[in-house]
């Protein structure tokens, strides 16, 4: 931070991020030099062969050329692990460096082309050792000529050419004049159509109609305007990450307050109430698996699906479901009847439809709760992930709900689009003709927990006796009000530090500001903090002390003012809805603070190691609020606390264990 200006632009590359990688290359050149050397000593006299006066001649340059290119990545290594993250000013000569590296480019890119000449010439006949080292050293030239060029397209950032914002320090910037106004304008655009670009071509493979087009306008604007006011390139944000985990693990080791410890010693009332749900949670939770299909179904049994599935779908046996979308060998409704352990009989629609906003889900009748179970897919195309991305807020208005507020708007286009298929085809009323007296029940994991949540609200004053079981929904869903009112009727469960119930815009500004804040106090390189980093989450041990440049030292004492910090706290990222005392805006932000839905049972880890590798787990559940959630925590487990087959395993657990009490 900030990025590497050369060649007259920005790169998404830090200057002090040539210290592994060029390490790495210097280790392979010396290697390399060393076998060239031993080479040439050993054949010294022995270059009497045809053609083994070029050889001669392209052996001796070649030492030379490498030792130059050796030299040069010593000094590029040296030059590099100056200095911080945030003060780059002992790496300011690193530029001329690196020209001079790139330089040396073009004479071992010509002498591998000689070398593959030589080699190739049928009318060499010099020793068979002597030829199989410049194969291999004409080989290695254009490895590393192929990965530098690699390298050098993944850095490339499209806007570098582009002037980025600060507010210089004790004075302001004129960006009301229509001058500057039209430059920013244009930025921003620029920005904007990048994104569209990086979206449209990771989404290549799918059909495009005019709701992706707004899709992938509506999600270019949302990361343009999140990375816009930063000069943070990835390795300062994995060195940030790695800080923040240990700082949070340094938090969590800390002994609690008696009376924290205090505040979560639930009533009699409370526990016997946390234990009815966590066992109907546990109960849903296998139709909101199976709604993902064969995808499941073969993750959760690598070794026998394919032979179950084959054996069970084959059959082509009748289906009185009705059945939209493709299914091909029933391979998803194969798994579906595998998860559930339901009877073709008992399901009465099945979609596998798929598109942007439109999301796979079947209705089913469930005779152990009695219930009609509505169970809707999570995340697993890029269509869905489109959905996900959807973050814009839209409001939600119901007919005698008072509670109407924000809603996020992907995940309830998605909603309404079930809405209409449930009501407006009769499918609820075709299942309440079988079942009148069943109650309805919904039910989904991640996007489908959302989505499911959204549904619920919809359907409250139709059926209102239904509940709703959402597994890890995202966070940003519901505005205040929404949550307070779905705490009748739904029941959120999020397992340990799982990322997706705690993103929203809001909280995603906060771990952006987190992240500049501690990478530009700490006092290290950013080598150490990664190489550091790597060992702690791999091996453990115990956090950094976290030293800071920034305690008891003159601001002039850097070489350069810390942009980004600063950049952050003058002028901050639209996206971010600020505290009433902090807004100097009178419009509404673009994204105000969401919520998770319902009432919510958060699900802990106890007397286990914090490592991916613990096997021994046992969990603890309680209820808790929304405000638990309003930071991203940073962790090895982030993702797979998230994963459905983790959730189901840990409320499988809790619900053992309440049966074997039980019977105690």
């Amino acid at each position: 931070m900030p990025g590497l200006v050369v060649f007259g632009r920005r790169w998404a590359i830090g200057s002090d991020d040539f210290v592994l990688p060029g390490a790495f290359e210097l280790f392979v050149r010396l290697v390399w030099w060393i076998g060239i050397l031993v080479l040439y000593t050993v054949h010294k006299g022995q270059f009497n062969c045809p053609g083994g006066g070029l050889l001669h001649s392209y052996l001796l340059v070649l030492l030379i050329l490498l030792a130059s290119i050796i030299c040069a990545l010593s000094a590029l290594v040296y030059i590099s692990m100056q200095g911080t993250i945030s003060n780059p000013g002992p790496r300011k000569s690193l530029p001329k460096i690196l020209y001079t590296r790139l330089l040396l480019y073009f004479p071992e890119f010509i002498w591998a082309v000689v070398g593959a000449v030589w080699v190739s010439d049928s009318s060499v006949q010099c020793e068979k050792t002597v030829i199989n080292g410049i194969i291999g050293t004409v080989i290695a030239s254009w490895i590393i000529i192929v990965f530098t060029i690699i390298g050098v397209v993944i850095v490339f950032d499209p806007l570098g050419g582009k002037k980025t914002f600060y507010l210089p320090d004790g004075g302001s910037r004129n960006l009301e004049s229509s001058q500057s106004g039209q430059l920013l304008y244009n930025v921003k655009s620029s920005a904007t159509r990048v994104w569209e670009k990086r979206i449209r071509l990771l989404c290549c493979c799918i059909v495009q109609d005019d709701d992706h087009r707004v899709a992938f306008t509506s999600i270019a604007e949302l990361f343009r305007s999140y990375f816009s006011d930063t000069d943070l390139v990835p390795s300062d944000i994995a060195a940030g990450l790695i800080l923040l985990h240990q700082e949070q693990d340094k938090m969590e080791n800390c002994p609690k307050e008696p009376e924290e410890v205090l505040c979560h010693s639930p009533s009699s009332l409370v526990t016997d109430d946390l234990d009815v749900e966590l066992e109907n949670a546990a109960h849903y939770m296998l139709f909101a698996a199976a709604a993902y299909g064969w995808p499941y179904y073969i993750y959760t049994n690598p070794f026998t699906a394919l032979c179950k599935l084959n054996g069970d779908c084959c059959s082509n046996r009748a289906v009185d479901a009705d059945i939209t979308g493709s299914d091909r060998h029933n391979f998803h409704f194969g798994s579906i009847l595998k998860i559930t352990g339901l009877q073709y009989r008992d399901f009465i629609h099945i979609s596998f439809h798929n598109k942007i906003y439109e999301i796979p889900f079947f209705v089913a009748l469930d005779h152990k709760k009695e219930a009609i179970v509505v169970a809707v897919r999570g995340t697993l195309s890029f269509e869905d992930i489109l959905t996900d991305l959807s973050a814009d807020c839209e409001d939600l208005t119901l007919e005698d709900v008072l509670e109407n507020g924000f809603v996020h708007k992907g995940i309830t286009q998605a909603a309404n689009y079930i809405y209409r298929k449930l009501i407006n085809d009769g499918i609820l009323n075709q299942a309440f003709t079988i079942a009148p007296e069943y109650k309805l029940v919904i039910v989904g994991h991640s996007l489908g927990g959302g989505t499911a949540s959204i549904l619920a609200i919809m359907l409250r004053n139709s059926f209102p006796t239904l509940r709703c079981y959402a597994f890890s929904p995202p966070g940003g869903l519901l505005s205040k009000s929404l949550a307070d009112y779905t705490k009748h009727f739904i029941v959120s469960v999020i397992l340990g530090k799982d990322l997706v119930a705690r993103l929203s815009m809001p909280n995603m500004e906060d771990l952006k500001r987190r992240i500049v804040r501690i990478v530009a106090n700490c006092n290290r390189p950013k080598y150490q903090i990664l190489l550091r980093g790597c060992w702690y989450e791999v091996f453990g041990g115990d956090p950094d002390d976290f030293p800071t440049e920034l305690d008891g030292r003159n601001q002039d004492a850097l070489s350069q003012p810390l942009l980004a910090e600063e950049s952050l706290m003058v002028r901050r990222s639209p996206s971010y809805s600020a505290l009433e005392d902090e807004s100097q805006l009178n419009s509404p932000p673009q994204y105000p603070h969401l919520y998770l839905p319902g009432k919510i049972i958060h699900i802990v880890e106890e007397c286990s190691s914090r490592r991916l590798c613990s096997s021994d787990i046992k969990y603890t559940a309680r209820w808790s609020n929304e405000t638990v959630f309003s930071s991203i925590l940073i962790s090895p487990k982030m993702i797979t606390d998230h994963m459905p087959d983790v959730v189901l395993k840990a409320l499988n657990s809790l619900s053992q264990e309440h049966g074997s009490c039980l019977s105690c």
